[in-house]
């Protein structure tokens, strides 16, 4: 168990795998007799998760009579699907070497889609980020410009971090009850790339990583990129069921485990105390590295905002890593988020770093610095009003979908609704040709196919926003397709 306690090597490199087995890709298809002609449903579905990311771009597909046998097939069909799968642009033939997966010009995996911004007059519900008002913005740049030139006659390389940010992000955690030294602080480009540093410093190809089900989505690609296996415990509107944590644990043995028990995204719910400390010796025991997101560990509504995780860890907190941002807080534009770990990890991260990125933006640094430093005086204003919006889009559900169901969150930027059919993906598509863009709740799990009875709906945009869009997605139900249809349809989404 000792190996499990060092740190690998950042310079380490492993050689991916460019094929797609075929039983592999069978598991992900849907039954070919579940609708005709099946080469186009096939073609479709295959396309779809090209798109959607779940099978990646220029990797080999598998030989045709291969597919054909794992899905219990002709041949003929496949031929057809590979045929029409080039004709669309989603693949491509090399002369010896096999069907290669492709993108057709102009379009873009939906993983990049979901961040940009939505055409023409659509409401935008795919993403649960909150603006930063713009005096904030304008006080702050005036505050750091002096500090900005002085930094201009520097080379501006800060693997680590700036000195005074690493020193006011470990003071906050001291603040919230975690003592933390600077040293064990190190600035990133916001939480998601924390993960990322942090997978590719801890875990090898293959490795075992629990996380929840469902969590949040560009947590679960980064995984699977990192060609880990992922083992799922659920999360349900009640909560955790730390049994079967602790089972997990004591029994698949996992190298790490990514939590976000403050206000979990989609579901909202604040993991207990006591759910906190079982977790942590049953981590202990295995040996297992803990992450935990605090992204949204500020945004409490109802209750006293959560301390850290790791101040309740048993005898220090050796193997416990805690990474956080400002993206929902403040704002996702500025990329500024941190790691917190014991000093000898913040080294090899930020090693792991400098092959990436060499240090993060000095001036979004700077910014940090005084958005920080008045927290006490921009978050009440904030969460006043995401309880404001909250109450407004409670309102309008009730209003126009009362056969919807949800939990009010204590804290959180959404609410995990439950539509009471597999539906969600043929709504989301449905509610496009009535302005309104959103996720089905598919893309949440760890796996395809979950969660297509959720949408996971924030409440970041103003009442009057909230309201029409829930008026649209109302509309957009009842012209769109019966739930018996929806069911029917393969809706794969990473």
């Amino acid at each position: 168990m000792a190996d499990r306690h060092r740190f690998p090597h950042a310079d380490r490199t492993d050689r991916a795998d460019r094929g797609l087995g075929s039983r592999q890709l069978a598991a992900m298809l849907p039954d070919p007799a579940e609708a005709r002609p099946a080469y186009r449903h096939l073609a479709r579905a295959i396309s779809g998760l090209i798109l959607d990311g779940r099978i990646a771009l220029h990797v080999r597909l598998p030989a045709e009579r291969e597919l054909a046998t794992a899905l219990n097939s002709s041949r003929a069909t496949v031929t057809a699907v590979y045929d029409l799968l080039r004709e669309s642009g989603y693949a491509h033939s090399r002369q010896g070497s096999g069907t290669w997966t492709a993108l057709p010009e102009g379009r873009a995996p939906s993983g990049i889609a979901r961040l940009l911004g939505p055409q023409d007059t659509a409401i935008d519900l795919a993403s649960a980020a909150p603006g930063l008002p713009e005096q904030t913005l304008l006080d702050a740049l005036a505050q750091i410009t002096p500090r900005l030139t002085e930094h201009a006659h520097t080379p501006g390389y800060h693997p680590y971090g700036l000195p005074e940010l690493r020193a006011a992000v470990a003071e906050r955690f001291t603040r919230r009850g975690l003592a933390t030294m600077p040293e064990q602080i190190l600035v990133t480009a916001g939480a998601q790339h924390a993960l990322t540093l942090v997978l590719g410093l801890l875990c090898r190809p293959g490795d075992r990583v629990m996380v929840e089900n469902p969590s949040y989505p560009n947590a679960l690609e980064a995984m699977r990129r990192a060609r880990l296996r992922t083992l799922s415990v659920p999360v349900t509107d009640t909560g955790w069921d730390i049994e079967i944590i602790e089972s997990t644990f004591r029994q698949a043995v996992p190298q790490l485990a990514y939590l976000l028990p403050d206000f979990h995204n989609p579901t909202g719910c604040l993991m207990p105390d006591e759910e906190r400390v079982r977790i942590l010796r049953a981590a202990e025991r295995s040996g297992a590295w803990l992450v935990i997101d605090e992204t949204l560990a500020d945004l409490a509504l109802d209750v006293p905002a959560p301390p850290p995780f790791a101040s309740r860890a048993p005898g220090g907190t050796g193997q416990v890593i805690t990474i956080g941002s400002m993206s929902k807080t403040h704002w996702g534009g500025l990329r500024m988020g941190w790691v917190r770990a014991p000093a000898r990890l913040v080294t090899e991260l930020a090693g792991q770093r400098v092959a990436t990125d060499m240090g993060g933006s000095v001036l979004d640094q700077l910014l940090a610095l005084p958005l920080l430093a008045r927290a006490g005086e921009l978050l009440p204003p904030r969460l006043e009003q995401l309880r404001r919006q909250r109450a407004a889009l409670a309102a309008a559900l009730a209003e126009y979908l009362p056969q919807w169901t949800w939990q009010l969150p204590p804290g959180g930027l959404s609410l995990w609704v439950d539509l009471g059919a597999p539906l969600a993906s043929a709504l989301s598509e449905r509610a496009l040709d009535y302005g309104v863009r959103i996720e089905g709740g598919a893309y949440f799990g760890t796996d395809p196919g979950l969660f297509e009875q959720r949408l996971r709906i924030p409440y970041t945009m103003s009442p009057e926003t909230l309201r029409e869009a829930v008026h649209r997605m109302a509309a957009a139900l009842a012209d769109g397709p019966s739930p018996s249809s929806a069911t029917r349809r393969a809706h794969w989404v990473a």
